[in-house]
C-alpha cells in the first residue's frame, strides 16, 4: 500500500553526487534543472543550473534528490526527507491525517505542476515527510 523512498539534499553538488550513486549502485538516472521547469522564472538566474528534482531508480528502490534546499539551509535533521508513495488518494489523505497528529503540517495536501498530489509534514518526533499520490504514474519500480 505504501513506499518509501530516500530524498536527498545537497548543496550545489546533487548532480555529481547522485552521478556517483549511479555508478555505485546501477540503475536509471533522470534530473531536472531549476532551469528546466515551470518555476525558472521565478528563481534567481544563479541556481538555474541547480537540480530541481533527481532520480536514480533500479529494480529495488528509487532514490531521490535535489540542490534545493529549505530557508533555513541544511540543518541535522533535515537532510534527509522520508517520501511517502500512496497507492490510493484515500490512503495518502489518511497517511497525511495520522502522521501529522502533534507534528506540524508544512505544507496541505495540493495538485503540483507535475500532476501529483503532495503534502509536507514535520511528525511529532521531528521527522520530515513528503507524502505523495501520482495516480497509475506511481513509480514502476514495484
Amino acid at each position: 500500500m505504501f513506499k518509501i523512498c530516500a530524498y536527498l539534499s545537497f548543496r550545489g553538488n546533487c548532480r555529481e553526487a547522485m552521478m556517483f550513486y549511479q555508478h555505485c549502485l546501477g540503475g536509471q538516472l533522470s534530473f531536472q534543472t531549476v532551469g528546466e521547469s515551470p518555476m525558472a522564472t521565478q528563481l534567481p538566474y544563479i541556481i538555474q543550473d541547480f537540480i530541481l528534482h533527481a532520480m536514480l531508480i533500479t529494480d529495488d528502490f528509487a532514490l531521490m534528490a535535489s540542490d534545493i534546499t529549505p530557508e533555513s539551509g541544511l540543518l541535522n535533521g533535515n537532510a534527509l526527507s522520508l517520501m511517502l508513495h500512496c497507492h490510493e488518494e484515500e490512503a495518502l489523505y489518511g497517511a497525511f491525517y495520522q502522521l501529522s497528529k502533534g507534528g506540524i503540517v508544512k505544507q496541505a495536501l495540493e495538485e503540483t505542476h507535475w500532476g501529483a498530489l503532495l503534502g509536507e509534514i514535520i511528525d511529532k518526533y521531528g521527522h520530515h515527510w513528503i507524502l505523495n499520490f501520482n495516480g497509475n504514474k506511481l513509480l514502476q519500480t514495484t
